[in-house]
């Protein structure tokens, strides 16, 4: 169970990382983030697990359009449409995190939390999983406008449903 962030996240959503990061850890593999609207969230509820902390590479929180570009080898055209909130850019992500590390699988999320002015659809969030010699998985979610920390978790779960799907297809 996580220690810092369980009193806030449901008992299911912790139950399931836990579940999963020790998955992880039996088959001797890694997992690598690459977060932009849940902040770290789902790097810090891995890292928080007690005993399964060899089944996580690093992560990477790149908010801002430059550090997707600076970290996880994002072209500029690609963040600049859409305020860089498509699967394209989910997909490169991923893909990117994967590369920058010794990680075996690498889930990335981007999207809006909040509002976000006239083109941003507030709670679209787009997702990807990326796996060493297999292809990477994208998925698309709608959560509407019920505020910017249910979007957040609701976006961990789907990191971690995708996580599961993976570990499914080792």
């Amino acid at each position: 169970m996580s220690e810092t962030l369980e009193p806030v996240l449901p008992k299911a959503l912790d139950d399931k990382a836990e579940r999963l990061m020790k998955a992880l850890c039996e088959r001797e593999l890694m997992v690598a983030t690459a977060e932009s609207c849940t902040g770290g969230l789902l790097a810090s509820l891995l890292t928080d697990i007690e005993g399964a902390g060899h089944g996580f590479d690093r992560g990477f929180v790149t908010y801002e359009a430059e550090a997707k570009q600076d970290l996880l080898g994002l072209t500029p055209e690609m963040t600049e449409r859409n305020q860089a909130v498509t699967s394209a850019v989910a997909r490169a992500m991923a893909e990117g995190a994967l590369q920058n590390s010794r990680a075996h699988i690498a889930l990335s999320v981007t999207g809006f939390a909040g509002p976000g002015g006239d083109a941003a659809e507030e709670g679209l969030c787009h997702f990807g999983c990326a796996r060493r010699d297999k292809a990477t998985m994208l998925r698309e979610e709608h959560f509407g406008p019920i505020g910017r920390g249910p979007i957040r978790i609701k976006a961990v779960g789907v990191l971690l449903d995708m996580l599961e799907s993976a570990l499914e297809d080792e």
